[in-house]
């Protein structure tokens, strides 16, 4: 059994980190913008005080240099690539697809189909497979007004190869969703005190799922 705390968009804004990792989890997925375009400095300032295994992908509001600082840091950047733990494992690409605001790390639609394509190739399918998107699947948890999606229409080609996709990226779409066989979680901003508990067994596809906040008046809620 592995227990996951699933962080993203924290956007320079650290001061509800503690209180979440309160939580006691084995470990943190970090679904990206951990700064807000910078520095990423402060990505290793954070891993290094957390105390924990950290996964994470850089959003798109982190400088492309966030990679090389999340590869000389105390995390596993999982952009492009994957990593094994017993029946679980877990694979990452960072980034998000095309925004109106020429955000610092934007991919084509192109570039993150070719990414997965390769992970995929490479990662050992596994019980449970997990992916850490900062950009949500289209048409999932992507909506930023009445039917108007925004996440990437290439990680929802490949959603079927995961049993669980960790996105992020919009703020208001915070909740939990099954399409098919693949669960999908936004936990909302760490910036206000939300994140995700994720409950990993040791069977095939063995997830449980509980979105939590520590932000004032708030309490733990919607399980999946």
């Amino acid at each position: 059994m592995m227990k996951a705390l699933l962080l993203a968009d924290l956007h320079g804004n650290y001061d509800h980190v503690d209180l979440l990792l309160a939580t006691d989890p084995d470990c943190l997925f970090i679904a990206g913008d951990v700064t807000q375009m910078g520095p990423v400095e402060d990505i290793s300032a954070l891993t290094r005080r957390l105390g924990l295994p950290v996964l994470a992908v850089p959003g798109n509001c982190d400088p492309r240099e966030s990679l090389a600082c999340l590869d000389n840091s105390d995390a596993v950047c999982l952009h492009g690539s994957s990593i094994t733990f017993g029946s679980v494992t877990i694979a990452g690409i960072g980034g998000s697809n095309p925004t109106p605001f020429d955000t610092p790390f934007e991919c084509s639609e192109e570039e993150i189909d070719s990414t997965l394509e390769n992970l995929l190739k490479r990662m050992q399918k596994n019980k449970t497979n997990i992916l850490i998107s900062h950009a949500p699947p289209f048409g999932i948890l992507d909506e930023v007004g009445p039917e108007v999606h925004v996440g990437s229409v290439s990680i929802r080609k490949h959603l079927g190869a995961f049993d669980l996709v960790c996105c992020a990226h919009i703020h208001e779409q915070r909740g939990v969703v099954k399409e098919g066989n693949t669960w999908v979680v936004n936990p909302g901003p760490a910036s206000d005190g939300y994140g995700a508990l994720i409950q990993i067994g040791d069977g095939d596809g063995e997830i449980e799922i509980d979105l939590i906040s520590v932000a004032p008046a708030e309490a733990q809620d919607n399980s999946a």
